[in-house]
């Protein structure tokens, strides 16, 4: 496709330009494409060959609307229009995904911002030159030597770049079974619940399964198993909208004939409440103490990690909510998000919001991870929508 050197003017008052859907769906097979799998999912770990082949493939895309791609020391890859003026608009998300991932987180974000900027720059919409566009690397942290992730958007709010950066938008799938539910087609997401991540080790005494008396072990396996049967109950009553997850557990020295002398385990919980978390933490402790002292063990609680919750700003809120309402489809007015973004970091330096469209299902991370494309085209239109009020505000 051909892009005009010289967009055409848009007059005062004309109609909010229209994405192509196909073009934005059409892209969104594309880079698919790289680190595909047979089932339909995606392995486009940050630092993987196909990382690097789907960044460099963004920035040719870019290129070829008639746009300038940039690309930072990290890895983050920008988009703007040869005659660009600040402050600006950011838009976008990550390209990264995590192993057999689906095609559509983060990627969805980052394409609709460039199907954003393009449209506008097509229309000749002023808009145009106060949008960039991101492609922010090692959202997911999915790499060995990762720190947690959030590694390209930390590093972006750490640098120079962010100089001229006025606002930032991202547009997501949920992730999450909610919206589907609902049968909403919108939703803008307040903010972001915090995430507290704990690993706790219960020390008994190794000795032989078969001659050691019931009575005389001091089983860390045993004690373990307590333990994680009765702290789903226990976080529920603090927070029934808190999420808990036990991802991992190992006894050691793992033989069958051996009582466990060692157990350990990694405990995540998330809420929107901030004394929620706060009290979690004091069931936490209080449940680890007691199932150790059953079966006659010790114990020792170490968190690993703490994301503060994240509220965003209102005025962005409402450019996108008044945005949704003028786009069409079903808004679900709003939601905290449960997952982890980019739009976290980037909200402690700039006004910040997100838009979230459903997931089928509510399953992400996953090659079963889809959306309709009717969903799809809606959002970034919506998207667009949000950017054009955005300069019409400023």
């Amino acid at each position: 496709m051909t892009h005009p050197s010289h967009p055409a003017v848009v007059l005062p008052g004309a109609p909010v330009p229209r994405i192509s859907r196909e073009r934005l769906l059409r892209d969104l097979e594309v880079l698919a494409t790289f680190g595909a799998r047979p089932d339909g999912g995606v392995d486009r770990v940050a630092g993987s060959e196909a990382d690097a082949a789907a960044r460099a493939w963004l920035a040719r895309r870019i290129e070829e609307a008639g746009l300038v791609a940039e690309a930072d020391e990290v890895g983050n890859v920008f988009a703007r229009t040869r005659t660009a003026t600040g402050p600006a608009l950011l838009l976008g998300s990550h390209t990264d995904t995590v192993p057999a991932g689906g095609r559509l987180d983060g990627s969805y974000g980052v394409l609709a911002a460039l199907e954003t900027l393009r449209t506008l720059h097509e229309a000749g919409h002023p808009a145009a030159d106060r949008v960039r566009v991101v492609g922010f690397w090692d959202e997911e942290g999915a790499r060995p030597d990762s720190a947690g992730g959030l590694t390209g958007s930390t590093a972006f709010v750490s640098g120079t770049g962010l100089r001229d950066i006025a606002a930032f938008f991202e547009l997501h799938i949920e992730q999450g079974p909610r919206m589907d539910r609902a049968g909403t087609d919108l939703t803008v997401v307040e903010g972001i619940v915090g995430i507290e991540r704990h690993e706790i080790n219960l020390f008994g005494v190794p000795n032989h399964a078969g001659t050691t008396p019931m009575g005389d072990r001091a089983d860390a396996g045993r004690a373990a198993a307590r333990l994680v049967a009765g702290l789903t109950p226990r976080l529920a009553a603090i927070d029934p909208a808190m999420v808990s997850n036990i991802g991992f557990i190992e006894f050691l020295p793992g033989a069958p004939n051996v009582v466990p002398g060692q157990a350990r385990f990694t405990l995540e919980w998330r809420s929107g409440r901030s004394a929620a978390l706060r009290r979690a933490g004091e069931e936490l402790a209080a449940a680890v103490r007691s199932a150790a002292d059953e079966e006659h063990c010790t114990a020792t609680v170490e968190r690993l990690s703490h994301k503060a919750i994240t509220g965003f700003d209102d005025e962005a809120c409402e450019i996108l909510q008044d945005a949704c309402l003028r786009t069409g489809g079903v808004f679900g007015g709003s939601l905290l998000s449960f997952a982890g973004h980019d739009a976290s970091v980037l909200s402690a330096q700039v006004p910040t919001a997100m838009l979230f469209v459903p997931s089928t299902g509510g399953i992400s991370h996953s090659p079963l991870e889809s959306t309709p494309d009717r969903q799809l085209a809606v959002g970034c239109q919506a998207l667009l929508r949000s950017a054009v009020d955005w300069f019409d505000r400023t």
